[in-house]
């Protein structure tokens, strides 16, 4: 599932070459790309914590997703939702996206996506082949510098079990929404690492950077 977790982010000013003094731990993250390495900045999530939306990501929107690396390849569709959770904080429908992201990915493969009922930050894949995925949000932040930007960055471990030893990796995805009238634009840069504990410090295996753009369905015009 190359492309399944996809980062968004934000890009920003640097004068003469290096961080203001005031530029946020996810503007700085974000000037160090693509030349990441972990730890990043995150805070490690509860099992109650979640990434939470400002109200504008209210319902249900057509997504494009396209690949910058790879302009000769169509653009990837797919539907999100965004809802209130039990504490009225709007949040993303994890196991309805993660499921329409697989879906446009891998087609027939993906069997289900379940989340775990424990935690917010843990969900679980069923593949084709006695394989499932294993997603855990391990490190998390979130800004919004003004009214129509909203910056998140999280860091999830997967563990791919197959048969055979299971095969784990770290993907950060960096994210900058922004308000484009009714639509909401994107762009996202994403950081693939090997397992933890392989390294000390552990640098960047590979890397994506797309971008997005978020179509209100029917019946779920944008909050104002």
């Amino acid at each position: 599932m190359g492309r399944n977790l996809l980062a968004l982010l934000i890009g920003f000013s640097i004068l003469l070459g290096g961080s203001p003094a005031w530029a946020s731990p996810l503007e700085q993250r974000l000037e160090l790309w693509p030349n990441w390495t972990l730890p990043a900045p995150l805070s490690r999530p509860s099992s109650r914590d979640d990434l939470i939306y400002p109200q504008w990501f209210q319902g249900r929107w057509q997504v494009e997703s396209v690949d910058l690396d790879a302009l000769d390849q169509p653009a990837l569709t797919h539907e999100a939702r965004f809802i209130s959770d039990s504490q009225n904080r709007l949040v993303g429908d994890r196991a309805f996206n993660a499921n329409a992201i697989g879906r446009a990915l891998l087609g027939e493969q993906l069997l289900r996506v379940e989340d775990d009922p424990r935690s917010s930050n843990r969900q679980m894949a069923q593949l084709t082949g006695d394989r499932r995925l294993e997603t855990t949000v391990t490190g998390r932040r979130q800004l919004s510098p003004n009214a129509d930007t909203f910056l998140a960055d999280e860091l999830v471990l997967q563990i791919l079990h197959a048969p055979g030893p299971p095969r784990l990796s770290q993907v950060e995805t960096l994210s900058r929404y922004q308000r484009c009238g009714l639509e909401i634009c994107a762009e996202q840069w994403q950081g693939i690492f090997p397992p933890p504990g392989e390294n000390l410090r552990d640098t960047i295996k590979a890397s994506h950077h797309y971008q997005l753009r978020f179509t209100p369905l029917p019946a779920s015009a944008p909050s104002t």
